[in-house]
């Protein structure tokens, strides 16, 4: 068997909350795990449809034997106890919108290039789609896909959104629901890579990404996907 990667103290911390929580929350499958490189780096590319995600996806990588590191909004670091086991496990802020935006993709991948496996949701917030597919994903997911030679994964959640429904304001544990997480293989960026990184490459290489991520929702729903991605309206 394939040794633990080792997380330290603060991972060890954290599971001891989050494989209760997860058990609590629902009844999760694991799928498509052997996807998931036993060592050196990863990109976990998925969608995201509940504030509930993160806790599978950690589950995902943590029952693979790996230890996760998230993309996750530099607000998660105020917040007392959370921001030091955030920062105790290595995770990484993200700064949308402002100059510390590029040094959040630099940390991404050095921890890629270090060996880690990296989450990401590149839609960079909970889809606003009303039947839960993927939206128009933001393409800093692309500049850390291309700018690191790693196995970009396709993931995806699907039954979180029936316990925890953001924008439906709907918290619904019980009866116990069942979930998914599955990642899918490698996706090809062979015919991408070595082309001058530009708006044109990023946005072509980060749809074929949440192409990827849609296509394997659409295998766990069991039903055809929508052409197009939904786009947010300007508020």
């Amino acid at each position: 068997m394939v040794r633990r990667e080792k997380g330290g103290f603060w991972i060890a911390f954290a599971a001891m909350f989050v494989y209760p929580l997860g058990r609590l929350f629902g009844r999760a499958r694991y799928e498509g795990r052997e996807h998931l490189p036993a060592t050196g780096g990863a990109l976990l590319v998925a969608n995201h449809i509940s504030h509930l995600d993160p806790i599978y996806s950690a589950l995902f990588v943590h029952k693979s034997r790996r230890v996760p590191r998230f993309l996750a909004k530099h607000s998660l670091w105020n917040v007392p106890v959370l921001n030091w086991v955030l920062r105790g496990s290595g995770q990484i802020p993200v700064y949308r919108e402002s100059a510390d935006a590029q040094q959040s993709l630099r940390e991404g991948t050095k921890a890629l290039d270090a060996g880690k496996v990296v989450v990401i949701y590149p839609e960079g917030t909970i889809t606003r789609d009303p039947a839960g597919w993927p939206m128009a994903a933001r393409t800093g997911v692309a500049r850390l896909a291309l700018t690191t030679d790693v196995p970009v994964l396709p993931a995806v959640h699907w039954g979180t959104r029936d316990v925890l429904d953001k924008y439906n304001r709907k918290f619904r544990p019980l009866p116990r629901k069942q979930l998914v997480v599955r990642c899918g293989p490698p996706v090809d960026l062979s015919a991408y890579r070595g082309r001058p990184v530009d708006a044109v490459l990023l946005r072509e290489v980060t749809d074929l990404l949440m192409v990827k991520v849609r296509e394997l929702l659409a295998e766990v729903r069991g039903e055809p996907a929508p052409e197009e991605f939904y786009r947010r309206t300007a508020s």
